[in-house]
């Protein structure tokens, strides 16, 4: 089974890229943030004649996440347990959730698509909020854990943190100064491995970045950071066979600024998982 997770950084804008990917490619499932849009709005029909279902969390033009599978989606969740919201000017205690996370299950594995909040700045309420946010999932992930050892389950997504200074090859993005690389998101991110899941891409492809910024020619100068990751609990990483970043979809006509990040899994699929008259599209 192949699996994959991928900002998008507008489905509208970038759907015939993603669907030509997924086929070329032969994925199985796909987890995509930064859909930034309403389910209604999705722009479902090419993915359908496909052959991929659909599950898709949208509020407006902002975030969103979703999944694209050829393999039956189940127990869909749009939120996990105590995740906290934001809204811009407020502090009490009922604030808006936003579309940043979609949990799925898939052959008996556990799939999260993740919309880190990004934090914006040191001093914004913003960074309180994504630590908050992550703080919130560590904990949810320690009991899933410890409910489900033996499930695999892969947290997977743009995570805004790049976890060590070889993550992060933008020069305009210092300790001290810049979100993504402060003491407290790396101790965050820690807390994940920690909990026993690991960067199940990072033994087959040591370096390599997932993001570029569009601005100040960072893509030709590689000045980009790694901030998009599959990350597994050891069941999950038992079954990992292949994994890589495939950084050429950085280029061409109007990429989206993060790179699919993909892996492939042993898993042995049902007949009743796998569509053998599912339609094909040939490009």
């Amino acid at each position: 089974m192949r699996v994959a997770t991928w900002n998008v950084n507008s489905i509208r804008a970038r759907v015939g890229r993603t669907v030509d990917w997924l086929v070329r490619e032969d994925v199985d499932v796909l987890a995509m943030q930064e859909i930034k849009c309403k389910p209604e709005q999705f722009p479902r029909e090419p993915f359908e004649e496909a052959g991929y279902e659909l599950a898709i969390h949208g509020l407006n033009q902002w975030n969103g996440v979703a999944f694209a599978s050829r393999i039956p989606l189940e127990d869909v969740v749009t939120s996990f347990d105590g995740m906290p919201g934001f809204a811009k000017g407020r502090e009490d205690d009922d604030l808006p959730l936003e579309a940043r996370a979609l949990g799925v299950t898939v052959a008996g594995i556990r799939l999260w698509s993740l919309y880190v909040p990004n934090g914006r700045g040191l001093d914004d309420p913003h960074y309180t909020y994504k630590l908050d946010w992550l703080g919130t999932l560590a904990a949810d992930t320690r009991s899933w854990l410890a409910e489900n050892p033996d499930q695999p389950l892969a947290l997977m997504g743009d995570w805004n943190i790049a976890p060590t200074d070889a993550d992060n090859g933008d020069p305009t993005v210092v300790e001290g100064v810049s979100t993504h690389v402060s003491v407290p998101e790396r101790q965050a991110f820690e807390e994940f491995e920690a909990l026993g899941l690991t960067d199940v891409v990072r033994p087959y492809q040591p370096e390599g970045f997932t993001y570029w910024d569009y601005k100040q020619l960072r893509f030709p100068r590689n000045e980009g950071m790694r901030i998009d990751f599959i990350m597994g609990s050891q069941p999950f990483a038992e079954l990992v066979t292949h994994a890589g970043i495939h950084r050429n979809e950085r280029k061409g006509e109007a990429p989206s600024d993060h790179v699919p990040v993909l892996v492939d899994l042993d898993v042995a699929l049902h007949d009743d998982e796998q569509d053998e008259d599912r339609p094909m599209i040939f490009g």
